[in-house]
């Protein structure tokens, strides 16, 4: 989507972060990922916590494409940033870079859909999220 900018969202890599080869574990980079998300929509005024109780609605991974092209280490400090590429009535698709400084580690296309708190059923995002993500 043209008219989304990007957020960022600083990290540091930690010992715990990182594999026996002195690298960032390649799962690890989806948690970087997923707290970048999860502050995005913090920052707009939807904690998770909150879209549960007051939405009844929760966002969840429904598909995640990854290319890692070069390796984050012990205490490199990264800059996750995320974008939406595209929004549809229950999901929203949404780029993600991880960078060393400008350096790109690692690209991620990410399918995030809408489900119901309770049922775990897709649901259509609420129009206020919506707005927000297309806007932010």
């Amino acid at each position: 989507m043209a008219d989304s900018k990007p957020f960022e969202f600083p990290v540091r890599v930690y010992y715990e972060d990182t594999d026996a080869g002195g690298v960032v574990y390649h799962s690890q980079y989806l948690n970087f990922m997923e707290r970048a998300r999860t502050e995005w929509l913090r920052g707009l005024g939807f904690a998770q916590a909150v879209l549960r109780q007051n939405e009844q609605v929760l966002f969840v991974v429904h598909s995640m494409q990854i290319q890692f092209k070069k390796p984050a280490r012990l205490d490199d400090e990264l800059t996750i940033v995320s974008q939406v590429t595209e929004m549809r009535l229950g999901s929203f698709s949404c780029q993600q870079q991880i960078l060393r400084d400008e350096l790109v580690l690692l690209e991620a296309q990410v399918k995030v859909a809408c489900v119901d708190a309770d049922s775990f059923k897709p649901t259509g995002i609420p129009a206020r999220i919506k707005i927000a993500l297309e806007s932010s």
